[in-house]
């Protein structure tokens, strides 16, 4: 989206593909899997966002494979795009460390379709649970795994705690959903290892206020339909397995024959280019990159500073400029992440916020970078509302 935006006043034909028709907006995902949001308030319409772009085409289809001969695009309907240049920015999916079967048990969190069957998921559990009649199947029922402490894993975990704790207490008559438990696991030896020890001790002690257990140290062998399997020897009966634990790259490298890393992602140069070929860059999750020397790590801005740079060098080189473009280097805009109702953390250089004052920016960042002003007035006002009276409007079961 990026790449094609920085496109915009240049004199080419560029063609988005994808095999949605809508840009999804992830770090507010976890909020329709946990019916704060629904899914409109976090995605739009490919072609409303580009319709003012003339230069602009936008093909819903799947790709399928790159033919690097003819420089065109296959996709699994029989159409072929040719190309001058090609940006792949095909992203990642879940990573389930070589045991494909666990993702029927432990769904992961990347897409539209994601959240609402989380969502169902989540709440079915409760509903499930006030029709047991004996008292361990009803707390088996109310139990939940989640798997990976990073940002999601911390803000599902906070996030159905709120649901169960505020949202849900006065909404059942036989069970009562305060009692749910909720596991956050972890294989390292504390959540959110991307930030600073302090801000992540703030976390795990915020999460065990809420109800949530950490368990971390501990890696998982087995994912079942109701039990999750712990390196330790621990066994979680569970209703409900949610995976956060990591990512791999889509199939961009296979298409290319490029040479990839452990995690399926095309290895660059510093120009974002897949070498050898000059006219073809990856960007985003399926780019492994490096700026400084340091891997540049698999987040929104990051994909969106390499498509804005990619764009602005094709640019460069059709223009005719001769000199020896700059290479890419990330500018990190700092580490955010929400832990549950007015709690959350945030470092940004040398400034900490957590808490309250940490909720507050959160919630304002994540409401700037939404496209669109109906969807910044439309979030606010659904956060606003439930922060005033506890309640979720968006707690559909489909």
């Amino acid at each position: 989206m990026e790449a094609a935006r920085a496109l915009g006043d240049v004199d080419v034909d560029v063609t988005l593909v994808d095999k949605k028709n809508h840009h999804c907006f992830q770090p507010l995902l976890y909020q329709v899997a946990t019916a704060a949001l629904s899914p409109a308030d976090v995605a739009w319409p490919i072609r409303s966002v580009l319709s003012s772009q003339q230069n602009a085409t936008v093909i819903m289809a799947e790709v399928s494979g790159i033919d690097l001969e003819a420089c065109a695009v296959a996709t699994s309907d029989g159409l072929r795009i040719p190309f001058d240049y090609l940006i792949l920015a095909t992203g990642a999916t879940s990573s389930y460390f070589g045991h494909p079967d666990w993702a029927q048990y432990a769904p992961g969190l990347k897409t539209i379709e994601d959240a609402t069957r989380i969502r169902a998921r989540i709440l079915s559990c409760f509903e499930h649970a006030e029709r047991l009649q004996d008292e361990a199947s009803r707390q088996q029922a109310m139990t939940f795994a989640i798997v990976g402490g990073g940002p999601t894993g911390v803000e599902l975990a906070g996030a159905i705690a709120d649901v169960a704790h505020n949202v849900l207490a006065r909404d059942f008559r036989r069970v009562d959903p305060r009692s749910a438990k909720i596991f956050l696991l972890d294989a390292g030896k504390r959540v959110l290892p991307t930030f600073e020890e302090e801000l992540s001790e703030y976390t795990r002690e915020a999460l065990q206020k809420m109800g949530v257990e950490v368990l971390a140290g501990c890696s998982v062998t087995n994912v079942s339909e109701d039990c999750v399997t712990l390196s330790d020897g621990r066994r979680i009966d569970c209703c409900c397995t949610l995976w956060a634990a990591g990512v791999r790259a889509s199939a961009a490298a296979a298409w290319l024959e490029a040479p990839a890393d452990r995690a399926g992602r095309v290895i660059v140069d510093d120009s974002l280019r897949v070498s050898p070929h000059r006219n073809i860059f990856a960007i985003g999750d399926v780019a492994a990159s490096r700026s400084e020397g340091k891997p540049v790590p698999g987040l929104a801005p990051a994909a969106k500073q390499m498509g804005q740079f990619v764009g602005s060098l094709i640019a460069q080189e059709l223009s005719g400029e001769s000199r020896k473009p700059e290479p890419f280097v990330y500018r990190h805009q700092g580490d955010l992440a929400t832990i549950g109702r007015k709690s959350a953390v945030v470092s940004l250089g040398r400034i900490r916020l957590k808490g309250l004052p940490g909720w507050l920016f959160w919630s304002v960042v994540h409401i700037y970078f939404l496209i669109g002003l109906r969807n910044r007035i439309t979030v606010a006002i659904n956060w606003l509302w439930e922060y005033l009276t506890f309640q979720r409007g968006a707690r559909l079961i489909s």
